[in-house]
C-alpha cells in the first residue's frame, strides 16, 4: 500500500528537501505540499492523506492549530488523516498540547531520514507510537507539567477490566498489539478488540492518546522500563 503524505514546513528548501526525501521511497507519495497551517488543511482536505508531516511553528496558522482542526474536521467531512508533528525543541508547551489533541508522534528536525521515513511507515500503519527520545521524555513529563490531571484519569482508570489494564500497561511500553498477543499469550485479534474497547471507553483517538492517558492516571511511572 502507497502511504499518501503532505509536507508542511514555512521553509522553502526544508519542505521540497523534505518531500523529495519521501518521495524516493517507493511505498511514499507526496500528494502536496504548504507553507502555513491554513494552506496545510486546504490540501489536505483535497488530496486526503494518510499522513501529514507538520512543522510546529508556522505563519498564519501554526502547526498545532492546523492539527486541531484536521483531527476534529467540522460535520461533513469524513476524512482525518494522521499528524506527524516536526519540531525543533526536546520540550515543547506546544508538543504537549498536541497529544491531547490527537497528533500521533514527533520527530525532531534533522533527524536521520530513516528514523523519519520510520515514522512515517509507522503512523500510517497505526501500529505503534512512535517513541524516540523527544517523545517518551514529553510523555513521561507530562504528570508534572499538568498535575490536575491525575486524579479525573485515574478515576477513568477504573472503568477498564484488568485485562483492558494489562493491555493498555503494555502499549505504554511501547509494544505492538503483535508483541502485546505474545506477551499475553492471546491472538493478535483479541488485542485488537481490547485496543477498541479501550479507545471507545477512554474517549482516545488512537495509541499516542492511550500512552498519554497511561502516564497522566499513573498507571505508568515515568522512568518505568
Amino acid at each position: 500500500m502507497t502511504i499518501r503524505v503532505v509536507v508542511v514546513d514555512d521553509q522553502d528548501m526544508v519542505r521540497s528537501g523534505l518531500s523529495a526525501l519521501l518521495s524516493a521511497q517507493s511505498d511514499i507519495d507526496v500528494v502536496g505540499e504548504a507553507p502555513n497551517g491554513r494552506l496545510a488543511i486546504e490540501v489536505s482536505r483535497s488530496t486526503h492523506p494518510d499522513v501529514v508531516l507538520m512543522d510546529v511553528r508556522m505563519p498564519e496558522m501554526n502547526g498545532l492549530e492546523a492539527a486541531r482542526r484536521l483531527l476534529d474536521p467540522p460535520r461533513g467531512v469524513v476524512h482525518r488523516p494522521k499528524v506527524l508533528m516536526l519540531t525543533t525543541f526536546d520540550i515543547d508547551d506546544y508538543v504537549y498540547e498536541a497529544l491531547h489533541i490527537g497528533v500521533s508522534g514527533f520527530v525532531l528536525r534533522g533527524a536521520p531520514i530513516a528514523e523519519l521515513v520510520q515514522a512515517v511507515r509507522v503512523i500510517a500503519a497505526g501500529e505503534a507510537l512512535l517513541a524516540p527520545s523527544i517523545t517518551r521524555r514529553l510523555i513521561e513529563e507530562m504528570p508534572r507539567r499538568r498535575p490536575g490531571t491525575h486524579r479525573a484519569s485515574r478515576l477513568r482508570l477504573n472503568g477498564l477490566t484488568p485485562r483492558e489494564v494489562e493491555v493498555l500497561l503494555l502499549v505504554a511500553r511501547g509494544l505492538s498489539n503483535a508483541e502485546v498477543a505474545a506477551r499475553l499469550v492471546v491472538a493478535e485479534q483479541t488485542v485488537k478488540t481490547h485496543m477498541t474497547r479501550l479507545l471507545a471507553k477512554l474517549g482516545a483517538r488512537d495509541r499516542a492518546q492511550l500512552v498519554v492517558f497511561a502516564y497522566e492516571s499513573g498507571l505508568m511511572v515515568p522512568g518505568a522500563p
